[in-house]
């Protein structure tokens, strides 16, 4: 009975310590000021991987809202759960069987998928290898986005063309990085300042 009200207390820690999606996940700057920690993470993934900040940004709002532990919906036969759709988890909606891969190739064994830089960085791996595979540019949301949700094997099957759906959510994930790209640049040397300031001064 003890160990289970410290397993509930310590639950409601952690959930109360979960960082919480940004009020204005539209504007990019909004975000990267709210959660200044972010930005630095983003630094670090283009640093990286060679990605714009704003393209696994976007892409990340598409999958979770950038909410810790998103999950994809869960699905019933009648009134009884069955289980999810799939075992994506976490800012990125990572597939386990994907992370697991990025784990091994990276050997961040101590990476977490409701982590924000670990998940980040993630994706800032997954855009990298579909532009080795695929020939995507780092570049394209749009592309880069197909390739996200197929996998690389269903792109270069063009296994999207039937899912007319989804080429409408890619354009819309590509309209949004746009977005944030023209955002960023209004706001970066603020933010780049602001963490100088930070490194130096805190």
């Amino acid at each position: 009975m003890k160990s289970r009200s410290i397993f509930v207390c310590c639950a409601i820690f952690l959930t109360a310590c979960a960082t919480p999606p940004p009020k204005n996940p539209d504007n990019i700057c909004e975000i990267f000021f709210e959660h200044r920690d972010w930005y630095d993470a983003s630094k670090e993934m283009k640093d990286n991987w060679g990605t714009p900040i704003h393209v696994p940004i976007a892409m990340m709002y598409q999958e979770s809202s950038f909410r810790h532990n998103a999950s994809p919906p869960m699905q019933y036969f009648w009134f009884i759960p069955i289980g999810r759709a799939s075992d994506a988890y976490g800012y990125a909606q990572a597939k386990t069987m994907t992370w697991d891969d990025y784990q091994r190739e990276t050997g961040n064994s101590w990476a977490d998928r409701d982590d924000f830089a670990d998940a980040l960085d993630f994706m800032g791996w997954f855009t990298n290898k579909t532009h080795q595979i695929n020939g995507v540019s780092k570049w394209d949301a749009y592309g880069q986005y197909l390739n996200y949700h197929e996998g690389w094997g269903g792109y270069k099957k063009k296994s999207y063309t039937k899912k007319p759906w989804l080429i409408k959510v890619s354009r819309k994930v590509d309209h949004r990085a746009k977005q944030y790209a023209t955002q960023l640049r209004g706001c970066q040397e603020n933010l780049d300042s602001s963490w100088l300031w930070r490194l130096f001064f805190n």
